[in-house]
């Protein structure tokens, strides 16, 4: 992808095919002026989960975001990484406060197990969600 940012903070693995998950994608690349995120979108026809050693229901289960160093995080850290990396850091600040910061997790997790409900992209075997085995995510929330 010759668009993608060559010096970014954070890269983040987007369904591209979710209404809402594109509402947030949107405005970030708008608030991306410096180009600090790399976009990925994970329904692309080239897109390829193994090539990240995941798969494709990691990557559906909830949102993922790689740093430059390769560390994979997920979940609502992804979003802190993303909102920083625009300048909205003393705002992610308060995204940690306990109390908050328990919330926001409770309140994603909700979310993502429900988003492909919420979107009416839901058929009997997308929507069964199965429990994550220890092995299939090595990844910072």
């Amino acid at each position: 992808m010759s668009n993608q940012p060559t010096d970014w903070q954070v890269e983040v693995f987007f369904d591209g095919e979710c209404p809402l998950c594109m509402r947030e994608i949107r405005l970030l690349r708008w608030m991306d002026r410096r180009q600090r995120i790399r976009f990925t979108d994970i329904s692309t026809e080239d897109f390829s989960p193994e090539k990240f050693e995941r798969s494709m229901k990691d990557f559906m289960d909830e949102i993922h975001g790689r740093l430059p160093d390769g560390q994979w995080i997920a979940g609502v850290e992804v979003f802190r990484r993303l909102y920083a990396a625009v300048g909205l850091g003393p705002l992610v600040a308060l995204t940690k406060v306990p109390g908050v910061s328990h919330g926001l997790e409770a309140g994603y997790q909700v979310f993502a197990k429900n988003r492909l409900r919420l979107t009416g992209r839901c058929d009997t075997s997308s929507c069964n969600v199965g429990a994550r085995t220890p092995e299939s995510s090595n990844v910072t929330k």
